[in-house]
C-alpha cells in the first residue's frame, strides 16, 4: 500500500496527496524503509498502519476528548496551559502564521506531557512537571484513558524512529539512548475545530496556520472530517497545497525541524495547515522530541566534504523554547478569545 488514500473525499477543488503508507508489522523491514526514505525526501508526511493500537481504543480517545471540550468555556478555563505547556489552549491561543492570519488559530486544545511529580528533580525542566488532570468527578476516567494513550503512543513512535534511523545510514537503536527517546519530551495534544467556523485565507483565518512541527516525529490521528493541507516544497512561489486524506485507524506522520537539522536538510520537516470548511472537527497530535540536554547537530553520515552542516548545534530544550514562546499568547497578559477577537 504505498499511495493509500481513505474513503474520505477532499473538496473537489482541491488536490489529494497520495503518501506512502508503512505497516509496522511488516517483516520485510527493507520495503519499510524504502517507502520511509521515499517519503522523507519527497514530502516529509506518511501513513503509519499496523501499530498495535485497537480501533476500539482509538475511538475511546476520541470520546474522551470530545468529553472534555464540550465541558463549559469556564470550566475548561480553569485548566488553562501553565509555563509548563500542561493544560487547556482556547481558541486564538495560538498564532502559528503571523504574516497570513489575522488573529490566531481557530482551534482549542489540551496539552499532556510525560507525568513528572512536583517534587522530582526532573520537574525543574522547562518541559517537565504534573499534568493538569480535569477532575475525575466530571470526567470520570479520563485521566487513565490519556495516560495510556500516552504510553501507546511512545511505543509507536519509538518503533517508526528505528526505521527512520536505518533510513538515515544509522544504528538502528540510534533513537534509543538515554539523550534521546530514553528520556524524551514526548507531548500529546487534543485538538477541537468548532462547527461554524470556516476558514478563509483571503482574510487571514484559518483553522491552524501554516507552520512545521518543532521535534523529531509528529503522530496524528484524526476523525473522517478532511482539513490538513501540505506544501511540498516551502520555498516555491507561489506555494501549491494538497490535502491529506485521514486514514482511520492509521497515523498520518510527519517529520519536525530536529529531524531536518540532524539531516542536515536531507529528510525535510513540511509545511502544513488546516482549512476548516465549516465542520467540526478533532484531531489528536502527539509530538516526540529528544530529552532536554540532547544536542542536535547535523549526523555523520548527512555530511561531507561538498555538503557541510547547515544549522549550528542547539540543545532540544533551548529549540523548543524558543519556538513555543514565539507563537503562544504570554500567559502574563493572556486575554480572552472574546477580548482578542474584538
Amino acid at each position: 500500500m504505498d499511495g493509500v488514500a481513505s474513503e474520505v473525499a477532499a473538496p473537489a477543488a482541491a488536490k489529494t496527496k497520495a503518501l506512502n503508507c508503512i505497516s509496522l508489522s511488516d517483516p520485510d523491514i527493507h520495503k519499510s524503509v524504502s517507502l520511509l526514505k521515499q517519503a522523507c525526501l519527497d514530502c516529509g508526511f506518511f501513513y503509519v498502519v499496523d501499530h498495535g493500537i485497537s480501533l476500539e481504543f482509538m475511538d475511546e480517545v476520541f470520546f474522551q476528548s470530545k468529553r472534555f471540550f464540550n465541558l463549559p468555556l469556564a470550566e475548561k478555563m480553569m485548566l488553562l496551559r501553565n509555563e509548563k505547556h500542561r493544560g487547556y489552549t482556547p481558541a486564538l491561543d495560538e498564532l502559528l502564521d503571523p504574516e497570513n492570519q489575522v488573529h490566531g488559530d481557530y482551534k482549542e486544545g489540551y496539552y499532556i506531557g510525560v507525568e513528572v511529580p512536583q517534587d522530582d528533580p526532573q520537574a525543574e525542566k522547562p518541559f517537565f512537571g504534573p499534568n493538569q488532570w480535569p477532575s475525575n468527578v466530571i470526567l470520570p476516567g479520563w485521566r487513565r484513558v490519556m495516560e495510556q494513550y500516552h504510553k501507546e503512543a511512545l511505543r509507536v513512535s519509538r518503533s517508526i524512529a528505528k526505521i527512520i534511523a536505518l533510513a538515515l545510514d544509522l544504528d538502528v537503536d540510534f533513537f534509543d539512548k538515554p539523550e534521546m527517546l530514553g528520556d524524551p519530551i514526548a507531548t500529546l495534544r487534543l485538538l477541537h475545530y468548532e462547527g461554524g467556523k470556516a476558514s478563509n485565507p483571503s482574510k487571514g483565518i484559518y483553522g491552524c496556520g501554516s507552520h512545521t512541527d518543532y521535534g523529531l516525529i509528529t503522530l496524528l490521528a484524526t476523525d473522517d472530517v478532511v482539513g490538513l493541507q501540505i506544501c511540498k516544497d516551502k520555498d516555491v512561489r507561489p506555494q501549491t497545497w494538497e490535502y491529506v486524506a485521514p486514514l482511520k485507524g492509521g497515523f498520518i506522520v510527519n517529520l519536525g525541524d530536529m529531524l531536518e537539522r540532524w539531516s542536515n536538510g536531507v529528510f525535510r520537516s513540511t509545511l502544513h495547515r488546516v482549512l476548516s470548511d465549516g465542520r467540526e472537527r478533532y484531531s489528536i497530535a502527539y509530538f516526540v522530541e529528544p530529552s532536554h540536554e540532547c544536542l542536535v547537530e547535523c549526523l555523520p553520515s548527512c555530511t561531507s566534504e561538498t555538503n557541510p552542516p547547515k544549522y549550528p548545534p542547539v540543545t532540544c530544550a533551548a529549540y523548543l523554547s524558543q519556538r513555543y514562546k514565539a507563537t503562544h499568547l504570554d500567559l502574563s497578559s493572556y486575554q480572552t478569545t472574546e477580548e482578542k477577537a474584538k
